[in-house]
């Protein structure tokens, strides 16, 4: 599995393209980024998941509510 990956993802407030890097080693994530265009908060989730050797990455608003 890579550990340590660079991706691209949208700033879901202003739509600007950042490039991220991803440390998987760790495991689940669960963390705050500013993006470098408007500088709000974007809400970046890392999933690791071992038995199938993959690493989910979500990203939504910081504002955004889940019920």
């Amino acid at each position: 599995m890579r550990d340590y990956f660079e991706q691209n993802i949208l700033c879901p407030h202003c739509g600007h393209h950042t490039r991220i890097v991803v440390d998987a080693s760790e495991g689940d994530q669960d963390y705050y980024e500013d993006c470098m265009a408007c500088c709000n908060a974007m809400h970046i989730v890392v999933k690791r998941n071992e038995l199938s050797d993959n690493v989910e990455l979500s990203v939504d608003a910081d504002d955004e509510q889940y019920f």
